[in-house]
């Protein structure tokens, strides 16, 4: 049997609680299961076989696909925030989800994004997205873009991002990135606030490799919201598929339409 891992921040008491409860609920089914904080300073113990199942909010759920994609274990998205765009069980479905999930071999497989910086011997993960984005607030970053070595286009921007399907309902939206449905498998280039350029984004099939290339000043590499690095003028960074996807248990239907229904009626998801 899979082993059960549940992960929330130190800060959620709510997903804490919900972590404690649950588990007390399927160790009377005779399932184990062990919580892990997801700002501890220990690794957690996993490996293909564990489920995993993200108490919170997208920020929770992009941490702990991070943590499963290392390796290749499978990951249960719970919505204990208020956006949720990425996740797909309600709070109190945890039990029957968790059970099916641990009897079903379902999955839903996410591209995810591997990065490499030039001239440093860094490879990094992301789900959502990758952004070369400005290093100090009141300056803009410029950006010259390849795909497959061929030049595109150079933006002065307050950055550009990389953005997968998944996460193009995040950032890339933000940004006035299209939404693309999770099952395609392509790359979207996007520019944040860019000055006195085109801003539509530049959708590529996954194949691709895309070049993001700081042209002047100073720039930050941000992936799925954590700082990873800098990069110095002249210096890049790679954006291909990875070679191993997130494995997402496909517990339901994944309601985009409604989701984006009430996140532009309401303001959110």
């Amino acid at each position: 049997m899979s082993q059960l891992l549940f992960t929330a921040f130190s800060n959620r008491h709510d997903a804490v609680a919900l972590a404690h409860a649950v588990g007390e609920q399927l160790r009377g089914d005779g399932v184990s299961s062990t919580l892990y904080l997801l700002d501890s300073s220990d690794a957690p113990a996993l490996d293909a076989t564990t489920l995993v199942v993200s108490l919170g909010g997208d920020g929770t759920f992009l941490k702990s696909a991070r943590l499963a994609h290392t390796v290749g274990a499978r990951v249960i998205a719970v919505n204990l925030g208020q956006l949720g765009f990425l996740l797909n069980v309600a709070s109190n479905d945890v039990v029957e989800n968790v059970k099916w999930a641990l009897t079903s071999d379902s999955v839903s497989e996410r591209l995810a994004l591997q990065i490499t910086l030039s001239d440093v011997d860094l490879e990094e993960f992301a789900l959502n997205e990758v952004v070369v984005e400005r290093a100090s607030a009141g300056h803009m970053v410029r950006v010259k873009t390849f795909v497959n070595d061929e030049e595109y286009l150079t933006y002065s921007a307050d950055g550009v991002m990389v953005a997968t399907p998944t996460g193009s309902t995040g950032y890339n939206f933000s940004a006035g990135g299209p939404v693309v449905d999770a099952s395609l498998a392509l790359m979207i280039l996007t520019p944040i606030a860019p000055h006195f350029t085109i801003d539509r984004s530049i959708v590529v099939p996954v194949d691709n490799v895309i070049r993001l290339l700081v042209d002047d000043k100073p720039a930050a590499l941000v992936a799925d919201g954590r700082t990873i690095g800098a990069l110095e003028p002249g210096q890049y960074v790679e954006v291909r598929q990875s070679p191993s996807p997130v494995h997402l248990v496909a517990t339901q239907r994944f309601d985009l339409a409604t989701r984006l229904r009430r996140s532009l009626r309401e303001g959110h998801a």
